[in-house]
C-alpha cells in the first residue's frame, strides 16, 4: 500500500479504532510489552503508536516517543497522554519508514500491528535497527499467515479485501525473518492458535538484506 492511502484509511479509522480493534490487538500489546525488562532512563520508541493503546503500558521512568504517519490517530493518542498524565511520552507524525532519528538514540523499539500495513516491512525492521542501540531489543506483534495449509488458503483468500482496510495477510512469519536476517529472537503466541506472533529480537548486526517482502 502507498503512504497516501494508508494515511487515507486510518483517517477513516481513527474515530472508532480503539471500539473495534482494542479487543483484538491490546492483549497481544500488553503480553509483548510486559515481558520487557525496562531499566530506568530508558528511551523507547514505539513506531506506528496509532490511537495510543501501548501509551499507559510504559513506566514512567522511560522516556517514550510514539510516532505515526496519521495525524488522525495521534489526535486520539494525545487525548491519552493528556489525559492519563502521561508526561513521560513524546508523540510525532512521521514516516516509520524514514525515521528522523540519529543512529542508536533507543535502548528499545516497539512495532505492534504495522509489519502488515507498511510497504516495505524490511525496510521498517532495518530503520528501526538503526536507530536501536546495539544490543537493545526490537519488539514486534504481528499477524503472520498460518503454518496450516487449509487456513493459510482462507487467509490468502481474503487478502485483497483485508488490503482494502490496511493491511496484509499474507505475510509468512519465515518469509519476514529471511527478508530481515532476524536471527536472535523469541517468537510466542498469546494462544495455541493464535494468528498473531509476539516477537522478541536483539539488535545484534545491521540489517544487510534490503530484501523486500512482497
Amino acid at each position: 500500500m502507498e503512504t497516501e492511502n494508508i494515511k487515507k484509511i486510518y483517517h477513516a479509522y481513527s474515530n472508532v479504532y480503539d471500539a473495534i480493534f482494542k479487543v483484538f490487538f491490546h492483549p497481544r500489546q500488553k503480553a509483548a510489552i510486559k515481558e520487557l525488562r525496562f531499566r530506568p532512563g530508558d528511551r523507547v520508541l514505539d513506531v506506528g503508536v496509532g490511537t495510543g493503546l501501548t501509551l499507559p503500558l510504559y513506566p514512567h521512568y522511560c522516556k517514550v516517543t510514539g510516532i505515526d504517519l496519521s495525524a488522525s490517530m495521534l489526535r486520539q493518542a494525545r487525548r491519552k497522554v493528556k489525559k492519563l498524565g502521561l508526561d513521560h511520552i513524546t508523540l510525532a507524525e512521521m514516516d516509520a519508514l524514514n525515521l528522523r532519528f540519529p543512529d542508536n538514540s533507543f535502548d528499545i523499539v516497539v512495532a505492534t500491528h504495522i509489519v502488515s500495513v507498511v510497504p516495505e516491512p524490511a525496510r521498517l525492521v532495518e530503520e528501526m535497527r538503526r536507530v536501536t542501540k546495539p544490543g537493545g531489543t526490537l519488539v514486534f506483534v504481528n499477524h503472520f499467515v498460518s503454518s496450516k495449509p487449509w487456513l493459510a488458503k482462507v487467509e490468502n483468500f481474503f487478502d485483497p479485501v483485508f488490503r482494502k482496510i490496511g493491511w496484509r495477510m499474507d505475510l509468512s512469519f519465515e518469509e519476514f525473518v529471511h527478508a530481515t536476517n532476524l536471527d536472535e529472537y523469541r517468537a510466542w503466541q498469546l494462544m495455541k492458535f493464535d494468528l498473531w506472533k509476539i516477537v522478541h529480537a536483539t539488535n545484534n548486526k545491521p540489517c544487510e538484506n534490503r530484501a523486500r517482502v512482497n
